[in-house]
């Protein structure tokens, strides 16, 4: 099925041609869908269409722009028409997306949804450049292969809600992937992706300790440091503005604020978080002290684990499945909810070609347990949710997940690296082998 893309041009040009019909009739959709949200107003009525874009991007920059301090719950609340706080992104968020907040709100909204489309088919791009790298580039042909991942990804639950809920996460997963893939090749670049990619702390931070353990120390500090720098302006700002006092007590409510809202509790049944400390929680209604810091460092450390012994192995397999158990890792190791699994779009490509290539069924579980949350569109939440509860419905992807996780780990410990020997090595077995002959 792999070589019948490029088994003739027509057969490519006509897949290409649906392909970006799709993604054109997908992408108008989503878009009206988006824009069809009444305007905020002092009602504050609480649409979910825009949602992210409303109160992490436009009304947070607002509040910068009016002399306010966005990341004080209780100064947005009383200032905006706002429906949750706006979430500790690191401080560049507001610089590097501020045109989209200097425009009429429907302006800065359209604006914003094209550029999120953009950056999806980006992404679908590197992943089709990565799958081409893995099989070699005459099997699929990259416009195509774009068009095809693109299209399916705008129809997908992950991809149209980046787009609908007017969220961030496009560029963070397009900046991680891209730091991943570019660390060896141009660590210059890698270091200015993985700076984007700290946009969102929780894949930051997890994410500059796996590149360290993968031996890219320069890319991740690198760009940890142009993260920080970016980001210092705003907080000098901020700080002018409260002192430095002020600024503390903001960020310490933003945290209590966080800590007890629904959706992003980890003991909330109405939470839609993936990680592991959350997922468990929904599965056993338990949650032991500690929690969320037993099971970062806990996944964190495995995940380093495996990954150096994938990294030994050598082949291009093995690389594979490390950079999925990696990607996978920082999403179930601290908060996040389904949309944030979009960053390992390029190694699931890839480990889906390892898996027929090879007919490794763990990694093929493991790729079919992370299209759960691709799959998991609203007809089949609402059916999942007559079926067996809100709370299930709310569960299954981080299950999803954590088995793609689990199944990555045992084949990485199944896994057998190959060692090269070395020069001397091999000089004393050519001996042997001419001794015996």
């Amino acid at each position: 099925m792999i070589r019948s893309l490029k088994s003739g041009n027509w057969r490519a040009n006509a897949v290409t041609a649906m392909a970006i019909a799709v993604l054109l009739a997908s992408s108008v959709r989503v878009i009206r869908l988006a824009l069809s949200a009444p305007l905020p107003a002092d009602g504050r009525t609480c649409d979910d269409r825009l949602q992210d874009f409303r109160d992490a991007l436009y009304y947070p920059i607002r509040e910068l722009l009016a002399g306010g301090n966005p990341y004080n719950p209780a100064e947005m609340f009383r200032d905006w028409p706002v429906c949750q706080a706006f979430n500790l992104y690191q401080p560049f968020h507001l610089v590097i997306h501020m045109p989209f907040a200097l425009v009429d709100y429907r302006v800065g909204a359209l604006a914003f949804s094209l550029l999120n489309i953009a950056l999806l088919v980006t992404l679908s791009y590197l992943a089709i450049a990565q799958l081409r790298g893995y099989l070699g580039n005459d099997v699929i042909p990259q416009f195509a292969g774009t068009a095809v991942i693109s299209a399916v990804l705008l129809v997908s639950q992950v991809g149209k809600a980046q787009v609908y809920l007017g969220q961030v996460n496009p560029l963070v997963a397009l900046g991680a992937a891209m730091a991943l893939a570019l660390r060896q090749k141009s660590p210059v670049l890698a270091s200015l992706a993985f700076a984007v990619a700290w946009l969102k702390p929780p894949l930051g931070l997890p994410l500059l300790i796996l590149l360290v353990v993968r031996g890219s120390r320069t890319v991740a500090l690198r760009g940890t440091l142009i993260a920080f720098l970016a980001s210092l302006p705003v907080v000098g700002l901020l700080v002018v503005r409260d002192g430095f006092g002020g600024f503390v007590d903001a960020i310490r409510a933003n945290f209590q604020y966080a800590s007890h809202a629904s959706y992003l509790a980890v003991d909330s049944t109405e939470s839609y978080r993936i990680d592991i400390s959350a997922v468990l929680f929904r599965l056993t209604g338990h949650l032991m002290p500690g929690a969320e810091v037993v099971t970062f460092v806990g996944v964190l450390v495995v995940t380093a684990l495996l990954v150096r012994v994938l990294d030994r192995g050598g082949s291009a397999e093995s690389r594979a499945i490390a950079d999925l158990l990696m990607m996978i890792g920082m999403v179930i190791a601290v908060v996040h909810e389904p949309g944030d699994i979009l960053l390992a779009l390029p190694a699931m490509l890839v480990c889906a070609a390892v898996w027929w290539r090879h007919r490794s069924w763990l990694v093929g579980v493991a790729v079919l347990a992370l299209t759960v949350p691709y799959l998991h569109l609203y007809a089949l939440n609402q059916a999942l949710m007559n079926i067996a509860g809100d709370r299930f419905a709310s569960t299954v992807d981080g299950v999803a997940v954590l088995l793609a996780w689990l199944c990555l780990a045992v084949a990485a410990l199944r896994s057998t690296p190959a060692r090269t020997p070395d020069v001397q090595e091999a000089a004393e077995l050519e001996a042997v082998r001419g001794g015996v002959d």
